[in-house]
């Protein structure tokens, strides 16, 4: 676009855009000074002054660039450090083997102070006095009228429509997916199908609904609040040549808002009688009106019970765990393990095996992920990886920090976990460590684990609830798993995750620390397990418009009211009383025992 240019009146002196703010001047411009004539030489000593002054103040700052360009490297190494060469940071390298070997005469022989399961947790939550969980009606004055589409206004409301989504991930990101589908549907007015598992090339479980939740518990506990269906029915699918690729489908926005479902999904629902969702992993947002985080915690907590295949051989490993663990009153740990192949390929971590480890992890990337990992914009920093605690911690490092914590050999340990990456070889410290290491290959026998065998999701499933009923959980790495084991385990156990969460960027400092003695390491991860200990209680504060932690990691206040669904349970301790809020039913009769 041309600018615009003002002419001015004649006879005017004034200068158009002479000042800073674009605004013309009315003065009249003051007459030029006459011109001085400098003699020739006094202009090249000027010249040569300026010229002195201006290349010192230069050469100033190209000396300070180097130093400036040098701290950045060592304050914040980015993917531009990859391009002038590895920098060492401490913490980067793993050493763990070198200082378990300089130790391992400490650690062996340290029984003197053992740590006993039952005086582990310190903190206590503050008991809060019952209050009652409101029914579905009485839940629905919270909602706007703006807002109020949902069942839980009034059991007359004809459905809107059928909601179909389909699930991905593994278990506890299925898990979630099926407890958003319910709050969605709720939301919607909708009659919510069975949700659908994909296959996933990673988790390669081809498993149904069926196959790893009792369906019909699922419809039953949420007949009024949620309709349930197994099929869409047969008049609807009709329209669509019994095709479900050609019912419309919907590309969500992750994280969708109330007013997205209401405003965008909902009408598509209502001309169509029938919408597919699809993928639904993280489809909601955290922040939602109560009636709806009511629903996600019915889902949670009450409607999903794992399959009677699942929970009868589940039952068996916690009572041969218990059985274990005699000498600890039957209280064992358990511990998430992600030291499994992929996992290792997936965090990019370099450990000890030099180039042929860094040969198998780039095959097993490529094979997995393809290109993902080898993308022009993309540096991998196997050092820095570790120095952000974003590494699994192999199985050694994990029985030097509960030993160090001050469980003895004596205790019982149960590992949670696929296949381990190099087994005979990372395993052997840890059962030097703790001779009580149990798995679920180990507590169960070929013929009860066969009809598992290939599906990762009913092998998690397992491992899932042992985990859920130990007197100690460990994480080692992020993700699902531990994330709704400890939002589980806080609403099992009055408010107390029971989780060990090592800080990991300052245990590989120690781990590097060749001088260190068994006592400093003791008193470190003392520290640390006192750190877990406060934080198992922790309620992170919600703000009623913007929550942003996770309903199914803190489901306390919110998932509160559901305890009122059993007997006093906080009080008495009677584990039956809870049962049906157990993934397995009654597996929770055994847990009384602990």
């Amino acid at each position: 676009m041309k600018s615009k240019i003002h002419h001015q009146p004649n006879g005017s002196n004034g200068v158009v855009g002479g000042s800073d703010n674009g605004c013309r001047s009315e003065s009249p411009s003051p007459p030029l000074s006459p011109s001085r004539r400098v003699p020739r030489r006094q202009r090249r000593q000027t010249l040569f002054r300026a010229s002195s002054f201006s290349l010192r103040r230069n050469l100033r700052y190209l000396l300070l660039l180097p130093m400036i360009y040098a701290s950045g490297l060592l304050m914040c190494v980015g993917p531009f450090s990859g391009l002038v060469g590895w920098v060492y940071i401490p913490g980067s390298v793993y050493r763990s083997p070198e200082i378990y070997q300089k130790l391992r005469d400490d650690i062996l022989s340290d029984n003197s102070t053992a740590l006993e399961l039952e005086a582990v947790w310190k903190f206590k939550r503050r008991p809060k006095m019952p209050k009652p969980c409101p029914n579905a009606t009485a839940l629905s004055h919270l909602v706007p009228s703006s807002q109020r589409i949902s069942s839980l206004e009034s059991s007359a409301l004809t459905p809107s429509g059928y909601l179909i989504v389909e699930a991905n991930g593994g278990l506890n990101q299925q898990r979630s997916a099926i407890c958003n589908a319910v709050a969605v549907a709720g939301l919607l007015n909708a009659v919510l199908v069975i949700p659908q598992f994909e296959f996933h090339a990673i988790w390669k479980d081809s498993s149904s609904f069926g196959d790893i939740y009792d369906e019909d518990h699922f419809i039953s506990s949420l007949e009024g609040y949620v309709k349930v269906v197994r099929d869409v029915p047969d008049e609807i699918m009709n329209r669509f040549n019994y095709n479900v690729t050609s019912i419309p489908t919907i590309r969500v926005q992750a994280w969708a808002t109330v007013n997205y479902y209401i405003g965008e999904v909902n009408p598509v629902l209502k001309e169509h009688g029938v919408i597919r969702i699809s993928p639904f992993a993280n489809r909601l947002a955290m922040s939602v009106p109560p009636y709806i985080q009511l629903l996600r915690c019915i889902a949670n907590y009450k409607a999903l019970k794992f399959s009677s295949s699942i929970s009868t051989l589940a039952e068996k490993l916690v009572d041969r765990m218990i059985e274990k663990s005699s000498e600890n009153g039957g209280k064992y740990i358990s511990v998430h393990l992600r030291f499994e192949e992929d996992m290792v390929a997936f965090s990019c971590c370099l450990y000890e095996g030099g180039r042929a480890e860094k040969f198998e992890m780039d095959v097993i990337r490529q094979k997995s992920w393809k290109g993902k990992f080898k993308r022009k914009d993309r540096v991998i920093r196997p050092d820095l990886n570790r120095v952000n605690g974003k590494c699994p911690l192999t199985p050694l490092e994990v029985g030097m920090v509960l030993r160090g914590m001050g469980f003895d050999n004596n205790t019982s340990i149960y590992l949670a976990s696929g296949g381990i990456y190099h087994p005979e070889k990372h395993l052997a410290p840890l059962r030097e460590m703790f001779p009580h290491l149990y798995t679920k290959e180990s507590l169960a026998t070929p013929e009860e684990l066969a009809p598992f065998e290939g599906y990762s999701s009913r092998m998690a499933a397992l491992d899932y609830t042992v985990s859920l009923l130990s007197e100690v959980f460990v994480t080692t790495q992020g993700g699902n798993f531990p994330h709704f084991l400890m939002g589980h385990r806080r609403f099992l156990f009055g408010g107390h995750a029971k989780t060990i969460i090592p800080d990991k960027p300052k245990l590989v400092l120690l781990l590097q620390d060749m001088d260190m003695r068994w006592e400093v390491f003791k008193k470190e991860m003392k520290l640390m397990l006192g750190e877990s200990d406060r934080k198992g209680v922790m309620v992170p504060r919600v703000r009623k418009i913007n929550r942003k932690t996770s309903i199914y990691t803190y489901p306390l206040p919110e998932c509160e009211c559901i305890f009122q669904l059993s007997s006093n349970f906080s009080n008495t301790g009677n584990i039956q009383n809870i049962g049906a809020l157990h993934p397995t039913s009654n597996l929770l009769m055994s847990s009384a025992r602990l």
